[in-house]
């Protein structure tokens, strides 16, 4: 039985090494899933709203990531950070709290800045922000109506992500950051398939090699009683 012992450590072997490589590629799904089906997702929605809605700065779940392009908010908020905020009522902005909101001094109307309020404007009840960068010296030219608010900063920031963001807009980035990882998942896919079926193709080989091994060593046994008996 030695032959069927070999063959049999034989197969365990081969079969744990593709195991452990399945588990590895399986691993290496898992992650890519992680990573791109949010970022797919999260993509996908705020390309949709900003085209649905052009007036509006699109959001995710409430949630609307902003990139931040200067340092007027430094050290708290850097040039190049992604910031999260969430809608507001204007009624509920207090003094302190860092707002998002269309720039009155900008001529497209479409400029998007993140300051600090340091005055609540109240006249015959139509609500104005005055709002100040806290790098800044002084505070903005023009006070911010109740309209121009966007959401108020919850403190949530990803430094750098903001350039990140940026350049996943751009041609080169998003075939790097977007289409090279789907590639990536497909091929993953296409590899694993194959492993999975040559796994079993040599389990099966080894089955019948073992199946041929033990009907060898029977007959080899028959023969021998055989003789055994003819000798007798």
């Amino acid at each position: 039985m030695l032959a069927a012992d070999n063959m049999t450590e034989k197969s365990v072997k081969k079969t744990s090494k593709a195991d452990i490589i399945h588990r590895v590629f399986t691993i290496v799904g898992i992650i890519l899933c992680v990573i791109l089906i949010p970022m797919l997702i999260i993509n996908c929605t705020l390309i949709i709203k900003s085209y649905v809605n052009e007036d509006e700065v699109p959001d995710f779940c409430g949630v609307i990531p902003l990139i931040v392009l200067t340092d007027s908010m430094y050290p708290d908020i850097e040039s190049g950070d992604l910031i999260f905020t969430a809608s507001v009522n204007p009624e509920d902005i207090e003094v302190g709290d860092v707002i998002s909101f269309f720039d009155p001094a900008s001529q497209s109307g479409t400029s998007v800045v993140t300051h600090k309020v340091v005055e609540i404007i109240n006249e015959d009840g139509n609500l104005s922000f005055r709002t100040r960068g806290i790098n800044n010296n002084t505070d903005d030219k023009y006070a911010v109506s109740a309209d121009k608010v966007i959401a108020i900063y919850n403190g949530v920031r990803i430094p750098g992500a903001g350039n990140l963001a940026i350049f996943m807009q751009s041609s080169t980035g998003l075939i790097i950051c977007v289409v090279v990882p789907i590639l990536l998942f497909v091929g993953y896919d296409v590899i694993r398939r194959r492993l999975y079926e040559k796994q079993n193709e040599n389990d099966v080989d080894a089955l019948k090699a073992e199946l041929e091994a033990l009907k060898a060593e029977k007959a080899k046994a028959e023969t021998e009683s055989n003789e055994e008996n003819c000798e007798k």
